[in-house]
């Protein structure tokens, strides 16, 4: 083999052109330059596909012992390993900055998610520039590189269609191709994506068959097909990161119909089943226990016998969801196959960048952004009970109840959030490369965490770790590779120090022990105590002998607690975990917490065509009076279409014309539509069309009265119940001129809501309290300045 002719610690690669005879005449026999070779990493550098499930707990999959089935994760493992001590951050953003870097989540800002940023160097959101991606490194040594799926990584105020880009996958993140979606989660049916930065539409509907997992599935399918017919000699990196099964849980009604009545015995039941599953797989030792349930967890038996069908019925639709991601994932497995290359390619298969979602509430959701407003009481049981049937269905964004996320942890405590425990942080995972691992459906014990995934990547690849990318000096990375594992079963571990962190919720581990606190409940998202950090109560656990923190020897071991505490102290001082930030509400109010927002004052002005603008691109109009006023040109056939609409089916409100009137709806979580219609059609010619909203005051989600106007005349009159006071929605955007995703009115469709008369601007204004019902059209901007 030639030895590497670069030096791969500086990236880019230095050019360095030999020096030599320069001829004056290109025909002199003399002319001699050695020829272009193309960029390529070390020779025999693998292919790497990087699979990253949402949302998965480590019981769930029925490769690690679990009820929904993955045929194509357990043909991975039959080849290749399965590792039942692989660790995550407990939270999606977390888990996916520290993959990608190959450091902590605090290392890189990313302590929570975006959405809860400060101005707290571990919780900025901002990945320092000493920490690149591995994406970017891969890209430098000659690799190609994409990304297909979900990216939860943009700082808020940057993901407007403005950027800046540094941290959309491909500009800054290094990824030379990016189809996906910005943010925690998205609609499966009708999502918010983007082709590289730019905003593009799903090639269907619903209707016609569209789901996102297939979409970036055959998107992932043809980038592959494509690299290698084109580019046979050069290894591709490509990260695959469905949005499953991150709640909504979305699936074609036959996929979840498989599991009818699989999940009568509830979720008590389930635990007892995965456990002996798991054992007779070898998932888990032998003398593993299963841990007991919390009390903040219902009985299944306790559970209201009329809801229980819903309950049922929201876990069949999980697992379906889980057997159709899994089964979409192969799609992309069996083409790297179908190209003789699988050989020579490591696949990582993780299930799950945390554990199972605790965040459906005791009962469920039938749209899970009722609780993150604080209004899961509208979701009554009957109310549930006549959705059931809608569940998984584009017109439901469902979530399912806290004790199925339980059993999905299966035999571990906690959930995703509870950083501290290891249902919140232990995700089973496998990893397939013929050419590096001789074992078939060997097991691997040895304690491992997200961040070995990047050093694993750059020392299968024969790539040294950089010291300087694009002339930013590097922090090393944090991760330990995990290469010496793959034909060393018995090898002792060489990740033994790990915190944990997340929301106050904390741990640390170290050589088999880990000692831990859980510090606040994950489903408690409005209201509860939490108790003062130093109040919080440790546990400690012995690995060697407990598998599954069953055991608290605190009260036995004291000293080793004590010593364990204060390690975690060093830690998290060394990482910028610190200070512990286990704020709610305060961090998603930007002035609060801290960090840079996009739009300032309580004005702002907008022009037709805008649009995938995100809550965090448009002044809020929550919690407050508000009005909209929009300057139209209307033909003298009339009018119809949207104006100005944000969020969508499940929240969010629009201004429109209807039959040629002016309309304005309310919609809160989908469940209450207040409509409010003008007597009589807009007039031909130039006009402004103004709403108005007089919020009740005197606490959150109140309601209001609604007035429309025409040039300054009142037209129409309402009355809205209710209001949602966090968020609209979680991957809904505010449009001008037309409507993308989802229609938040009953009576239009995203697919006829284009206006089809002329908008020259639209003026958002909140806290509005005065009575001037026009603006003057020579003087918009100048207000508009004047306010911000």
């Amino acid at each position: 083999m030639n030895p590497d002719r670069h030096a791969r610690t500086t990236l880019p690669i230095p050019d360095r052109p030999r020096p030599g005879l320069t001829t004056y005449d290109a025909k002199d026999p003399d002319t001699s330059y050695p020829p272009i070779e193309p960029l390529r990493p070390p020779a025999g550098a693998p292919n790497v596909l990087i699979i990253l499930v949402d949302d998965a707990g480590f019981g769930s999959a029925s490769a690690f012992g679990g009820p929904c089935a993955t045929p194509n994760a357990e043909r991975l493992a039959a080849g290749g390993l399965r590792y039942n001590r692989f660790h995550t951050t407990a939270l999606c953003a977390p888990t996916r900055a520290a993959l990608l870097s190959g450091r902590n989540h605090h290392s890189v800002g990313m302590g929570s998610i975006t959405e809860t940023a400060t101005s707290a160097p571990g919780n900025s959101s901002l990945r320092p520039n000493t920490k690149a991606p591995l994406a970017m490194t891969l890209k430098l040594n000659g690799y190609s590189t994409a990304q297909f799926g979900k990216c939860h990584e943009v700082p808020v105020w940057q993901s407007s269609p403005m950027g800046p880009f540094d941290a959309w996958p491909s500009a800054g993140g290094g990824f030379e191709a990016f189809y996906g979606f910005i943010g925690g989660e998205n609609n499966q049916w009708d999502p918010a994506l983007y082709d590289g930065t730019t905003p593009v539409e799903p090639p269907a509907t619903p209707e016609e068959g569209y789901h996102l997992t297939e979409d970036l599935a055959d998107h992932a399918v043809n980038w592959i097909r494509t690299q290698k017919a084109l580019m046979p000699d050069k290894p591709f990196f490509v990260y695959f990161a469905p949005g499953a099964t991150h709640a909504p849980h979305h699936v074609p009604k036959e996929w979840a119909d498989k599991y009818a009545g699989a999940f009568s015995d509830g979720w008590d039941a389930q635990r007892e089943k995965t456990f002996a599953r798991q054992k007779e797989l070898g998932i888990i030792p032998a003398d593993a226990e299963l841990t007991p349930r919390h009390d903040e967890i219902p009985a299944w038996n306790d559970m209201p016998a009329d809801l229980k069908p819903v309950l049922e019925r929201e876990m069949e639709v999980y697992a379906g969801f889980m057997e159709h991601t899994d089964h979409y994932i192969g799609r992309v497995i069996d083409a790297i196959e179908d190209l003789g290359i699988i050989d020579n390619t490591i696949i990582y298969y993780i299930i799950g960048d945390n554990g199972a979602s605790a965040e459906g509430t005791l009962n469920g959701a039938f749209n899970e952004m009722a609780n993150f407003n604080g209004m899961a009481a509208l979701e009554t049981p009957e109310f549930m009970r006549s959705k059931m049937d809608e569940f998984g269905s584009p017109t439901s964004y469902n979530h399912y109840a806290v004790g199925w996320a339980w059993a999905m942890d299966t035999p571990f405590q906690w959930t995703k959030q509870v950083a501290s425990h290891w249902g919140g942080t232990r995700n089973g995972t496998i990893v397939h490369w013929p050419d590096g691992i001789t074992e078939k459906g060997g097991h691997r014990t040895q304690f491992t965490h997200v961040i070995d995934v990047a050093p694993t990547i750059l020392e299968a690849a024969g790539l040294p770790e950089p010291t300087m990318v694009n002339g930013v000096q590097q922090a090393p990375i944090e991760g330990t590779s995990m290469l010496y594992t793959f034909d060393k079963p018995d090898e002792p571990e060489r990740h033994d120090l790990q915190y944990f962190e997340m929301f106050g919720n904390r741990g640390v581990y170290h050589k088999g022990w880990s000692a831990v606190t859980k510090h606040r409940t994950p489903w408690v998202m409005v209201g509860g105590v939490v108790p003062a950090f130093d109040d919080d109560v440790w546990e400690l656990y012995d690995g060697s002998s407990d598998y599954s923190q069953a055991r608290n020897l605190a009260a036995e071991q004291p000293d080793t607690l004590h010593r364990l505490q204060r390690l975690w102290l060093i830690e998290a001082t060394k990482y910028n975990v610190l200070p512990i930030d286990d704020r709610t509400g305060e961090r998603l109010n930007a002035d609060l917490a801290g960090r840079p927002t996009l739009i300032h004052g309580n004005s702002q002005l907008l022009f037709p065509g805008m649009g995938r603008l995100s809550e965090n691109s448009v002044i809020s109009i929550k919690n407050k009076s508000f009005s909209v006023t929009a300057e139209v040109e209307v033909p003298e056939r009339g009018v119809d279409g949207v104006i100005i609409a944000q969020g969508g089916r499940f929240g969010g409100w629009s201004l429109y014309a209807k039959d040629g009137n002016a309309k304005f709806v309310y919609n809160v979580l989908g469940i209450q539509e207040f409509p409010t219609e003008a007597e009589r059609p807009i007039p031909t010619g130039t006009h402004q069309v103004r709403v108005e909203f007089a919020y009740d005051g005197g606490g959150l989600a109140k309601g209001g009265d609604v007035t429309l106007y025409y040039d300054g005349e009142k037209v129409g009159t309402g009355r809205v119940g209710a209001t949602q006071p966090m968020v609209f929605s979680a991957d809904e955007t505010t449009d001008v001129g037309y409507e993308s995703g989802t229609a938040v009115a009953s009576d239009y469709s995203p697919q006829s809501s284009r206006f089809t008369g002329r908008i020259n601007w639209v003026q958002l204004d909140a806290g509005v309290d005065d009575n001037d019902h026009f603006i003057d059209p020579d003087e918009r901007l100048r207000i508009a300045m004047a306010r911000q």
